[in-house]
């Protein structure tokens, strides 16, 4: 994916990370075209924390305790870059990003783009992730 300039704010659903294959790989490759690339959620800040540990993610920004709305809106006054882009995975994701002055790009989209692929697309069924380690039922228990 060009980002252009690389003068942008990148923020992911959680959702949307949860719906690629290589979140990591994604993150470094944003980064050399982004300036900021975060995380933003309504979940509770400790399964974005679990999530991004899991994955080795070195995020910029994440939501904390904030909703999704109030986390964009305080991460496009403190990152002032010239666009804001919020990948997400649904309808109401758009209305987010266009409430808060960001602009949308739903996750298939970007994935495309970027050629990054998406986690159905990288499943073989064999039990393992595409790095081989063993196919992990998803935990909130642990921070």
């Amino acid at each position: 994916m060009d980002g252009g300039s690389g003068d942008m704010t990148l923020a992911f659903d959680l959702a949307a990370l949860e719906r690629l294959a290589h979140p990591d790989a994604v993150f470094t490759d944003a980064r050399q075209w982004t300036e900021y690339v975060g995380v933003v959620s309504e979940k509770p800040t400790y399964v974005v924390t679990n999530f991004t540990r899991k994955h080795r993610i070195r995020q910029d920004f994440f939501s904390g305790p904030r909703g999704r709305e109030e986390s964009l809106e305080n991460v496009r006054e403190q990152f002032g870059t010239d666009r804001h882009v919020f990948v997400g995975t649904e309808d109401g994701d758009a209305d987010i990003a266009e409430a808060t002055g960001w602009e949308y790009l739903d996750v298939e989209d970007a994935a495309e783009a970027a050629g990054w692929d998406l986690a159905a697309d990288a499943d073989d069924g064999d039990g393992t992730d595409a790095a081989g380690r063993p196919d992990e039922e998803p935990r909130d228990d642990w921070p």
